[in-house]
C-alpha cells in the first residue's frame, strides 16, 4: 500500500514537472523542488524525460517542454478529428455495400483501427478486428496501403522492426516480395488482403490523405470469404475509393497538390 502511494506521488510530481516545463524554462534546482528529491535524482528523472522527448535541455542548461508531448497531442487530436470527419461517410459505405468497414491510422510505429462499422452478416462469425487494436503492418490491406505511400526512409524504419512471419500461403513474408507488392499498390491506388493473415478474411483498402497530400490513414471493406469473395469486394472498390476521397476532402486534401 505504501509503495502504491509513493508511486502515485512520483507520477503526480513528474506530471507537475512537465507542466512547469511547459510554462517556463525549468532549472535543475526548481525541478528538484517540484519533485521533492535531491538534485542528482532530479537530474536522472529529467534525463529519462529527455530521452522520451517529453522535455528538452536548452543551451542555458534549463529544461523546456519537448517535442514528444507535442507529437502525442497532435496524434490524439488527429485521431479525434479523423474519426469525426470519417464517421458519416464510413457508415454510408457500410449501408450501401453491407460489408464491415474499418478506419485505420498510423500511430507511432503501429497501424491502429480507430473506427469500425460492423456488418450484420457477421453476427454468427465475428471478425478479429477491434477499435484500438494494432493490425499487421505487412499482412493487411490497410497496413500495406499506408506503407506503400510512406517516404522510403520512414517505411524502412518501420519495417526494420518487423519479424516477417508467413501466416498463410498468401502472406508476403519477406521484404523483397512485400516491396514488389507495395509498388503495385502505388500504381493502382488501392490494396487487397487475400487472406494474408487469416485465410478466411478478404479485404480491400484505399488511402486517406491530409491537407498536405500525405497518406495518413486507410479505409477498408472486409468480408469473410464464405460471404463475399475478394472479387466481389473489388466490385465495390469505386464506392470505397469515393468514400476515402470524401474523407480526404474533409481533411483539406485537394488532388492537385499530390
Amino acid at each position: 500500500m505504501e509503495g502504491d502511494i509513493a508511486l502515485s506521488q512520483s507520477i503526480r510530481r513528474a506530471v507537475d514537472l512537465i507542466r512547469r516545463a511547459a510554462e517556463h524554462p525549468l532549472s535543475l534546482t526548481e525541478a528538484a523542488e517540484v519533485l521533492g528529491v535531491h538534485k542528482s535524482t532530479a537530474l536522472r528523472i529529467l534525463q529519462t524525460l529527455e530521452t522520451a522527448r517529453f522535455v528538452r535541455r536548452t543551451g542555458a542548461g534549463t529544461y523546456v517542454l519537448g517535442s514528444g508531448i507535442i507529437e502525442l497531442s497532435e496524434l490524439a487530436l488527429g485521431s479525434m478529428d479523423l474519426r469525426q470527419f470519417a464517421a458519416a461517410p464510413l457508415r454510408g459505405l457500410q449501408r450501401e455495400t453491407g460489408h464491415t468497414v474499418h478506419l485505420a491510422q498510423l500511430t507511432g510505429d503501429e497501424i491502429i483501427y480507430i473506427d469500425k462499422v460492423d456488418s450484420p452478416a457477421f453476427d454468427a462469425v465475428k471478425l478479429p478486428s477491434r477499435i484500438g487494436r494494432a493490425v499487421s503492418i505487412y499482412a493487411s490491406a490497410v497496413g500495406k496501403i499506408i506503407l506503400a505511400y510512406l517516404p522510403t526512409e520512414e517505411r524502412d524504419r518501420l519495417l526494420s522492426h518487423v519479424v516477417f512471419e508467413r501466416f498463410t500461403p498468401t502472406t508476403y513474408a519477406d521484404r523483397e516480395s512485400l516491396d514488389a507488392e507495395l509498388v503495385r499498390i502505388r500504381e493502382q491506388g488501392w490494396a487487397v488482403d487475400n487472406g494474408e493473415h487469416d485465410t478466411y478474411v478478404m479485404c480491400v483498402a484505399a488511402p486517406i490523405r491530409d491537407s498536405r497530400g500525405r497518406v495518413i490513414a486507410a479505409a477498408s471493406m472486409t468480408a469473410i470469404e464464405v460471404i463475399a469473395s475478394l472479387d466481389q469486394l473489388k466490385d465495390s472498390l469505386p464506392l470505397l475509393i469515393d468514400t476515402a476521397n470524401q474523407i480526404s476532402r474533409e481533411l483539406g486534401h485537394t488532388p492537385d497538390i499530390d
